[in-house]
């Protein structure tokens, strides 16, 4: 690894002798390409970020018809493991089927490719672009449904002091300070903090609810420290982050806590040779504890106490973008590396409220590969662009290891190292046959490398069991769209987007009997509850309409968004039970819309309304789970000079946005109605 960041640095810094014009440091990377006009991309800036009512970043991503994560429920009350995030109806598991990024850096867990959303203040957040679709690109494997680009405060939207501070529902605050100063000539410097707490809600719902459920309190913190400065012809940019996120799930022996630890140094040059270098390192822990509960829900008995999931990642990237004549081609060239460590320890078969077993499972994946694009406006109104990248995967050093607990865990099996390499590619037409119109089409693959979590590391959920399977396959995805986007004035931009994607070897937990039993690579399952592995199944197959609109009169705008989806199974063999089914968790048909009214140096308002159709819980269809509409709102008034006061309502109308089923029938519900009411500063 000391080997590949010294010939990255090296590599990047050679284009940096040639420029001799001085810089100004802007803390961001490089400029938007060119070539992305040829595919579905949507923009969240500093305003949209900041109207959402929860303001939490799974959420204001839910403006974005089609963003889903494994289950409706937002960090404060689910299970980290089921915050993963898709697009486009490609359902998933634990895992993220969409890249995540901030400043470059992938953000999805080294050990299991959930994300840990409470690691995100969003009033650092200075724009998160997202590309639907588009395979694998220059930003390395793993973005089948698409690729969610965030990008921290910058230059472009500098905020020298802000701060806030929020009561809510059900004993719940909310804090956050933010401090971005020059601490010399053409240098930055951007320090943050942020805290929150609450009692939280009961989960279950209130006529199934027990003598043992209890409100799902938690507890998350972080901070960020940012310092962008020249040096030479180079920008440098250092970041630090770190975060802690505690919670339970609403009863005896449910909770859970991680913990993160980031750090990365970029080099940016933006002469006639426009380039880029990133190295990043990546810390977590992970602990979880599970429990069986009686049919009343009148006794719990913990099952598992999973004490230690210690994972790293780490790895780097670069870009160059070669001076060419004119201005008509863009050419892209560069290459990336990740490697991702982690293993899990866990204590199981609980006699007398102790634990007998112990397990450990783990092992090392590692990517690299490199990428080259190239746009060119082929004719006035036309512009043409195609990527390819060649990448070499290796799974390594995994292993499963349990015994009694106190003794040698010596029934162990080590599996077989493995590699292999893919090569992928997309490439897009963008077309202005007249001003205000663009019509655009794509055609794209990608992949994903399975996570140490589903390669290694079974786990149990209520009295449902699911185990790891180490001969997973990567996913492949395959897809094409044709859409338009029509702006008549500057103050209306309207967008369709017709897709088809199938992914083949996804992988699912697909249900292969019912306990009591013991079932081969999974164990024991008890009665009522369902034996699962993970499986590669022969495809996915989703195809669908995404629609969004964007309007601005004078003080108000209006941002609307509708993604209808059809996904189905295609299945053979074991699973071929669930050929032609629908993906757990996937919704056909969900919309956004928001109404803002922003009065220049005054008060600001927005009210959000959110749909999210009927979805299936399981794989078998049998357990649906109902649509729902919910409504928000924030309003901030002027109280003196930069001071405001902030009002804000999540789920106005108490809604009941259902989260899971479990295999006895037991509801397990979203964020109910919740208000806030604080103070916020911001000084401009």
């Amino acid at each position: 690894m000391r080997k590949f960041a010294a010939i990255l640095l090296a590599t990047a810094a050679s284009p940096a002798i040639a420029q001799g014009d001085p810089i100004i440091v802007t803390a961001a990377g490089l400029d938007d390409p060119v070539g992305e006009v040829a595919y579905n991309v949507v923009t969240i800036d500093v305003e949209d970020l900041a109207r959402e009512p929860s303001g939490r970043l799974e959420n204001i991503l839910g403006q974005i018809a089609g963003f889903q994560l494994f289950r409706a429920s937002d960090s404060r009350s689910a299970n980290p493991t089921s915050q993963g995030a898709t697009l486009r109806g490609l359902g998933g598991n634990a895992s993220s089927r969409a890249l995540l990024i901030l400043d470059g850096v992938p953000q999805s867990d080294p050990f299991g490719g959930w994300v840990s959303w409470p690691a995100f203040d969003t009033d650092t957040i200075g724009r998160v672009r997202v590309s639907r679709g588009g395979g694998s690109g220059v930003f390395g494997p793993g973005a089948l449904a698409g690729t969610i680009e965030m990008e921290s405060l910058s230059t472009e939207n500098f905020q020298p002091a802000r701060a806030s501070l929020s009561y809510g529902s059900r004993d719940a605050m909310e804090m956050s300070f933010g401090v971005m100063l020059p601490p010399s000539e053409n240098t930055l410097i951007d320090v943050s903090g942020y805290y929150a707490e609450g009692d939280g809600f009961i989960p279950i719902v209130s006529d199934q609810q027990g003598s043992i459920d209890e409100p799902a309190a938690y507890e998350q913190y972080g901070g960020a420290l940012r310092y962008a400065a020249p040096i030479g012809n180079t920008e440098i940019q250092v970041a630090g982050r770190f975060f802690h996120d505690e919670r339970n799930r609403g009863f005896p022996f449910s909770g859970n806590r991680t913990r993160g630890i980031d750090g990365s140094v970029r080099l940016v040059g933006r002469g006639a040779w426009q380039w880029e270098a990133l190295f990043y390192y990546q810390d977590r822990g992970f602990r979880s504890s599970f429990a069986r509960v009686d049919a009343a829900r009148t006794t719990a008995d913990q099952v598992l106490d999973q004490f230690s999931v210690p994972s790293t990642g780490y790895g780097g990237r670069f870009e160059i973008r070669p001076a060419l004549p004119g201005d008509a081609v863009e050419l892209r060239l560069g290459g990336d590396y990740r490697e991702t460590e982690g293993r899990t320890r866990e204590r199981f078969f609980f006699v007398g409220g102790a634990p007998t077993r112990e397990r450990e499972a783990g092992g090392v994946t590692r990517t690299v590969g490199g990428f080259a694009e190239i746009t060119a406006r082929a004719a006035p109104g036309l512009t043409l662009t195609g990527s390819g990248r060649i990448d070499r995967w290796w799974i390594e050093n995994g292993f499963f290891r349990q015994g009694d607990l106190g003794g040698p865990l010596n029934d162990q099996t080590l599996f077989a190292d493995r590699g292999d390499w893919r090569v992928t590619g997309r490439a897009g037409i963008a077309w202005e046959p007249d001003n205000p119109i663009t019509i655009r089409t794509a055609a794209y693959t990608g992949w994903r490398l399975p996570t140490l979590n589903e390669l290694f590391r079974p786990f149990r959920v209520g009295n449902d069991v699911t185990g790891a399977n180490a001969l997973l396959r990567p996913e492949s995805l395959d897809g094409v769209e044709i859409g338009a986007d029509y702006t008549p004035a500057s103050f209306l931009r309207l967008s369709g987007t017709v897709f088809y994607n199938r992914l083949e070897d996804a992988i699912a937990n697909v249900t292969v009997g019912q306990g009591p039993g013991f079932f081969p690579g999974i164990g024991f399952v008890p009665g009522g509850g369902l034996a699962r592995q993970r499986q590669n199944l022969d495809a996915i197959e989703a195809a669908g309409v995404e629609l969004d609109a964007r309007a601005q009169f004078a003080e108000w705008s209006v941002a609307l968004s509708y993604a209808f989806t059809d996904a189905s199974v295609d299945a053979t063999g074991v699973a071929v039970a669930l050929d032609g089914l629908r993906p757990p968790q996937v919704a056909r048909h969900s919309a956004a819309a928001t109404l803002a009214y922003i009065r220049p140096m005054g008060g600001e308002a927005a009210i959000t309304l959110r749909y999210i159709g009927s979805r299936f819980e399981d794989d078998q269809n049998l357990r649906r789970l109902d649509d729902a509409l919910t409504v928000g709102a924030r309003a901030l008034i002027p109280l003196y000079g930069p001071l405001k006061i902030e009002v804000r309502a999540e789920n106005i109308f108490d809604a009941r946005v259902e989260a899971g089923i479990s295999g006895t029938g037991l509801i397990e519900r979203a964020t109910p109605q919740t208000f806030w009411a604080g103070l916020r500063f911001a000084f401009f």
